[in-house]
């Protein structure tokens, strides 16, 4: 579900108060080193909800398991994540870096006791079918390798691999071990 559609006690409920989903709260991609290094955790929250407050489309879809929130899945414009662009992750992108069409899947966050239950998937589904809604016209995504890197769950942030390509994303490029750019044509 579109995070702009559920109550704010939700998406707290799933970033939590503690670990990096807590310190981080999708902000990341969108400010410089500078920026990240200078801004606390509570102004990353304020920043997500604002940006959510702002007349536009969603940054993101809330998963729900039996009327709880289990997970997050941050889905935008790539043009949106500043420092996406200048990133190891998206080497041998075939996009041009200034379409806002080519939207770019860069967090997961599963609360502890709903992993391996198939809330990835419905994230990633719901992210994509957001994101076709909003005008996109191809999704990227950058995640991890798992069958060639082993990940702690902190580093599976990107999404695994297999979970995308079971999503009928593919391969663009490897640019580094463990790790690949994946597009899907939503057109």
């Amino acid at each position: 579900m579109p995070v702009s559609d559920v109550p704010w006690h939700d998406v707290r409920t799933v970033f939590g108060t503690r670990g990096d989903p807590a310190r981080c709260w999708c902000q990341y991609f969108i400010l410089s080193n500078r920026e990240w290094n200078e801004t606390s955790a509570a102004d990353k929250e304020r920043m997500l909800c604002g940006r959510i407050e702002e007349n536009r489309s969603a940054p993101g879809v809330l998963a729900y398991l039996d009327g709880e929130p289990v997970g997050w899945c941050a889905i935008e414009p790539r043009t949106d994540y500043r420092r996406i662009l200048t990133s190891r992750v998206v080497t041998g992108s075939v996009e041009p870096p200034d379409d806002a069409r080519v939207w770019a899947v860069t967090c997961f966050v599963v609360r502890v006791g709903f992993r391996r239950q198939g809330v990835a998937g419905a994230l990633l589904e719901a992210a994509v079918a957001h994101a076709r809604k909003h005008g996109a016209r191809d999704i990227e995504g950058y995640p991890v390798d798992t069958a060639e890197k082993k990940a702690s769950s902190a580093e599976l942030y990107h999404g695994a691999l297999s979970l995308f390509l079971g999503a009928g994303f593919h391969v663009v490029s490897r640019p580094a071990a463990g790790r690949a750019v994946v597009s899907l044509s939503v057109e």
